[in-house]
C-alpha cells in the first residue's frame, strides 16, 4: 500500500502531470474532470466506460496521480470537498500551509502561463470591444477584470448586467471583438452554450478557469488556468486576481500613451467628483 504524501485535490494533480500522461490516460483524466462535481457517485469501471478506455488504463492513471485506487480518490473528495461546496473541514491546515498552497497556485499560472497571459493581453488590446462574462462565484473576478481593463481602454462590458441576460451582451459580437469567459468550478450549465455561441459568431475567446474547466478550453483562443482549490472549506481566487492584474497591466503597456491618458483622465474625474479621497 502506497503512502500518499501529495495532499492536493485530484484536479491539481491532473494539472501538474497532464503533459506526462499517455493519450489514453489524458482521455481518462478529461473524463474525471468532466464529472468532477459528481465523481464520487461513479465506480472506476463506469468512469473507464465513459472515457472510452480500459479499466487497466484508469487504474494506471490513478497510480500516476499517486492514488492506490479509486477508493482513495473518493475518500479525498469527501475530505477536501473538491466540488467547491463550502463544508467545514476537520484539521484545517495552518496559515503557513495555506500560504504554501497559494504560492503554488501563483507560481504555476504566472510562470508556466506567461505566454498565455501575453497572448490574452494582445487580443484584449487589439479588439474593437471586450465583453467579460462571469456567473456565480466567477462574477467578482469578471467584474474586477472589467474595471481594470476599463482604465486602459474603452468599450469594456461586464456581463450579465443586473436585469439583463447573457444573450443581450453576446449577440452581435464578431471577429473584431473579444470575449473573456471566467468559469470557475460550480459553474452553471449555460457556460458551454455561451462558448458555443461565441464560436458560431467567430468571436475570439479568452477562457479563465480552474483545472476542472480544462474540457471547456477546446475551441477557445487563449486558456488561463488558475488553481483555486484549498484544503479549507472555501476555494481561493488569489491566483485569478493576480492574473487579472498581470493581464490588465500588459494591456495598458501595449496601448501606450492613449491608455495612460485615459487612466489619468479617469483618475482626474474621480477626484473632481469626490469619488476617491485626496492623499
Amino acid at each position: 500500500m502506497r503512502t500518499v504524501q501529495d495532499d492536493r485535490p485530484i484536479e491539481a494533480r491532473i494539472a501538474a502531470r497532464y503533459a506526462s500522461l499517455s493519450p489514453k490516460e489524458r482521455r481518462a483524466a478529461d473524463a474525471l474532470l468532466a464529472h468532477l462535481d459528481d465523481l464520487a457517485i461513479y465506480r472506476a469501471a463506469e468512469l473507464a466506460r465513459i472515457a472510452g478506455v480500459s479499466k487497466a488504463t484508469m487504474s494506471r492513471l490513478f497510480r500516476h496521480l499517486d492514488y492506490d485506487d479509486f477508493t482513495q480518490v473518493r475518500e479525498q473528495l469527501c475530505a477536501l470537498r473538491s466540488d467547491g461546496l463550502p463544508v467545514a473541514v476537520d484539521g484545517t491546515p495552518s496559515i503557513e500551509a495555506h500560504l504554501e498552497a497559494e504560492v503554488e497556485h501563483l507560481q504555476r499560472v504566472l510562470r508556466s502561463g506567461e505566454q498565455a497571459i501575453e497572448e490574452a493581453a494582445e487580443l484584449l488590446a487589439g479588439s474593437d470591444s471586450v465583453t467579460v462574462v462571469g456567473l456565480r462565484t466567477s462574477y467578482p473576478i469578471a467584474l474586477h477584470l472589467g474595471q481594470q481593463l476599463g482604465q486602459a481602454r474603452g468599450r469594456v462590458v461586464v456581463s450579465p448586467a443586473p436585469g439583463q441576460s447573457l444573450a443581450d451582451d453576446l449577440v452581435g459580437l464578431g471577429a473584431s471583438d473579444v470575449a473573456v469567459v471566467v468559469a470557475f468550478r460550480r459553474r452553471p450549465p449555460q457556460i458551454a452554450g455561451v462558448l458555443g455561441l461565441l464560436r458560431e459568431q467567430g468571436t475570439p475567446v479568452v477562457l479563465m478557469t480552474d483545472p476542472s474547466g480544462r474540457r471547456l478550453a477546446r475551441g477557445t483562443d487563449v486558456w488561463l488556468e488558475c488553481g483555486a482549490a484549498t484544503q479549507t472549506a472555501f476555494d481561493s481566487y488569489a491566483a485569478a486576481m493576480s492574473v487579472v492584474a498581470a493581464v490588465a497591466a500588459r494591456v495598458l503597456e501595449r496601448l501606450g500613451g492613449d491608455a495612460s491618458a485615459r487612466a489619468a483622465a479617469i483618475d482626474a474625474s474621480y477626484r473632481s467628483v469626490g469619488e476617491t479621497e485626496r492623499s
